[in-house]
């Protein structure tokens, strides 16, 4: 059995997987601009130990790859916010010297764990003189608790297809009206369906009419598994506000993401957003039943870059429900 001592200036909340380096302008007295070409100082945080409740030891690993000395070196480091850390900032002391690394250790007093999927940031902050001439670098580690959902079926929030026959279900907008099943299926988009997009192979929801069959976006974090080049997104925006930013984390813990969009699902220029039109259907089902001939309700597709020497791991989808998409998938 562990014994915890609760450090000074407690916080709480679940935690944290990896890297991310980014560097600084230089600081007053940093020494000379390094060449476009020179290496940059490398910070890494180690891995957090999530097991809460506890005090966690966690070890920051500056390398310095510039061609002087570094002197001065300072590492600060935090955590999420509330969580105490000691010390919050280090000095180092003596040079060290190019090509060398050296560590600094802090403590991290870790709450007990969260039920749910949750994301945790932790930074480290390098600042110094000499080395790389920068002046400081920093490294973002982000660790993961819990299980992303297992499919985008798994996070469906919003019913978007009726059988004309049978619309009271529907509420793809908020306002009660969705689209009509026989209208799908005769511009092409069946449940199941094969639907290809931008480079992908995408599904159609293999559901009944009447049943859950989208996500409005939340910020769900999803498992998806592959390499591309780009992730593409299946679906259609309500109101003139459906962008947002999807978050892609790969299994070496690194992360990219990407803005995206789509148009209103009627009314919209087709294209806007940067979005691409995969088929239009004549009207839509309102709560009274089918209306609205005449009027084009529309699906898109639209995509976000991929690191494609990664394995894509899970997906978090942009906190914005006026984003609906009805599947995603991995493009070379």
């Amino acid at each position: 059995m562990r014994t915890v001592r609760p450090l000074r200036f407690l916080g709480a909340t679940a935690l944290a997987t990896l890297v991310m380096i980014t560097f600084a302008p230089g600081a007053a007295g940093a020494g000379p601009a390094p060449e476009s070409s020179a290496p940059r100082t490398e910070v890494s945080v180690s891995s957090v130990d999530l097991d809460g409740p506890a005090v966690s030891t966690v070890k920051v690993t500056v390398k310095n790859t510039g061609p002087q000395r570094m002197r001065s070196l300072k590492v600060s480091f935090a955590g999420p916010v509330g969580w105490a850390v000691q010390p919050a900032l280090t000095s180092v002391l003596g040079t060290v010297g190019v090509g060398a690394t050296t560590a600094a250790e802090f403590r991290v007093q870790v709450p007990g764990k969260r039920e749910g999927f949750t994301l945790r940031t932790f930074t480290a902050t390098a600042t110094y003189a000499g080395g790389d001439g920068a002046g400081s670098a920093t490294a973002t580690r982000t660790q993961t608790n819990g299980a992303p959902l297992a499919n985008l079926a798994a996070a469906y929030n919003n019913v978007g297809i009726t059988d004309e026959g049978e619309t009271g279900p529907g509420d793809y907008d908020g306002e009660g009206n969705s689209f009509s099943a026989q209208k799908l299926a005769a511009a092409g988009l069946e449940p199941s369906g094969r639907v290809e997009a931008l480079g992908a192979e995408l599904e159609w929801p293999g559901v009944a009419p009447g049943t859950k069959d989208n996500v409005a976006g939340a910020g769900q974090a999803i498992a998806l598994s592959g390499r591309g080049g780009k992730l593409v997104f299946l679906g259609s925006g309500v109101t003139g506000g459906a962008t947002g930013t999807a978050t892609v984390y790969y299994t070496d813990g690194s992360s990219t993401s990407g803005s995206f969009g789509f148009p209103n699902w009627s009314f919209d220029p087709a294209d806007a957003h940067g979005a691409t039109l995969v088929a239009s259907t004549d009207g839509r089902n309102r709560p009274d039943g089918y209306g609205n001939a005449g009027i084009a309700y529309r699906v898109f597709a639209h995509s976000v870059a991929l690191d494609a020497t990664k394995q894509v791991e899970f997906v978090v989808l942009p906190s914005n429900r006026n984003v609906h998409i009805f599947d995603m998938a991995i493009a070379s």
